[in-house]
């Protein structure tokens, strides 16, 4: 009889998991400029999953991605009121950009296996 070899679950292993689910969250937020409900699944996603990447360095990533969500949907709201002010446009525009930003800056971080807020000592 053979012995059956049983898959243990290794930090290195979980955390990769993790960072698969970083990514997909950054590629939700992509794809939010032309399917807007992914940036709200994205969220969702980091919510439901923010307690597992407690204590990594992939908290710090959660932490960013909610925040370009949140201060993204201010500034989309801000930019839709103010639209018949003319400064709406522009408000829209950089807001845009900022958000592209992030998701950028944010994924290149991952890729590189780097916290996105330096460590305090």
């Amino acid at each position: 009889m053979q012995d059956e070899i049983q898959p243990t679950t290794t930090a290195s292993s979980k955390l990769d998991k993790l960072k698969t689910i970083t990514t997909i969250v950054y590629a939700l937020q992509a794809v939010s400029f032309f399917i807007g409900i992914s940036f709200i699944a994205a969220v969702i996603l980091n919510y439901v999953k923010k307690d597992d990447v407690q204590n990594t360095w992939l908290a710090s990533h959660f932490d960013w991605q909610i925040r370009t969500f949140w201060f993204g949907l201010l500034w989309s709201i801000i930019g839709f009121m103010s639209l018949i002010l003319i400064i709406g446009y522009f408000i829209i525009i950089a807001n845009a950009i900022w958000i592209v930003y992030r998701i950028i800056k944010g994924w290149l971080r991952l890729s590189e296996n780097k916290p996105m807020y330096p460590t305090q000592a």
